[in-house]
């Protein structure tokens, strides 16, 4: 084990989004033996910036499902990778002719800049983007879907991501990313994006071998991640696509399955 790879949200985190003493110990552990710990997450680093006190976080940081690598120290970018404007375009247009009162968006400068269609701050929570809703203000559509966006966000008032997911999958359109990580949207990055792909291009930058990577995640934002990994952990509550995605099966993010696993690697030297 040469690095570790975490997803954030119902995997490190427990359910109030702290790290517990006993995860905070284990991973202080393995970085002691020169093991970085990377987390891999569809947060921006706003939201990051909020839980790395708590996790010792201070390296390079996957965010937007692997969209760009940032340093949480110096804010270095290694990578980013944008998806197209006319590529949101032609997507909004199309889920919008088959699904009406959709809101959208985008996610741009380096994870800084949140730009929100009118009425998007009206149905979101602080825990949705790690973000006040009262600081997103609104725009109209157009100005959402004009620039390039390292993430681009689907929501309904009403209509739960899965069904939305599933609607956007059926219209068959090309040149994107789509996923979910349990929040409440469906997230869309640029074509090939995915956690696998940005961790591969951290992996290639620290000349570490994915044989040599641990991670872990419980949502469908994982799956490639784990498969990609030399070992993939899947969270005792994660989906059974995930869990079929990995190579074992940990306790729940709330009884440090995190912490349970990497105790047990680094007491075999």
């Amino acid at each position: 084990m040469r690095l570790i790879a975490t997803d954030l949200d119902g995997t490190l985190l427990d359910s109030s989004s702290s790290v517990t003493r006993r995860t905070r110990t284990a991973l202080d552990a393995a970085r002691k033996r020169g093991i970085p710990v990377v987390p891999v997450t569809a947060r921006q680093p706003i939201g990051l910036r909020a839980i790395a006190a708590g996790a010792g976080f201070d390296g390079w940081a996957l965010c937007s499902n692997g969209a760009y690598a940032t340093h949480l120290t110096d804010g270095r970018m290694l990578f980013a990778e944008e998806l197209p404007a006319e590529t949101i375009r032609t997507l909004a247009e199309a889920l919008r002719a088959s699904i009406p009162d959709l809101l959208f968006a985008s996610v741009r400068e380096g994870g800084e800049t949140f730009v929100a269609q009118h009425g998007y701050a009206e149905i979101a929570d602080l825990s949705d983007h790690k973000r006040d809703p009262r600081t997103m203000g609104g725009v109209a559509l157009d100005q959402v879907l004009d620039a390039p966006s390292l993430k681009f966000v689907i929501r309904h008032p009403e209509l739960a991501p899965a069904e939305l997911f599933r609607t956007l999958q059926a219209l068959g359109l090309t040149g994107f990313e789509a996923t979910l990580s349990g929040a409440p949207f469906v997230e869309v990055m640029a074509e090939g994006v995915t956690k696998a792909t940005g961790l591969a291009r951290l992996c290639e930058h620290l000349d570490i071998d994915r044989g040599d990577v641990v991670a872990f995640g419980d949502a469908l934002n994982d799956v490639e991640m784990l498969r990609w990994s030399g070992h993939g952990v899947a969270m005792a509550d994660a989906d059974d696509v995930v869990r079929d995605a990995a190579d074992e099966t940990t306790t729940s993010n709330d009884d440090d399955g995190v912490a349970r696993v990497i105790e047990r690697l680094l007491a075999r030297g």
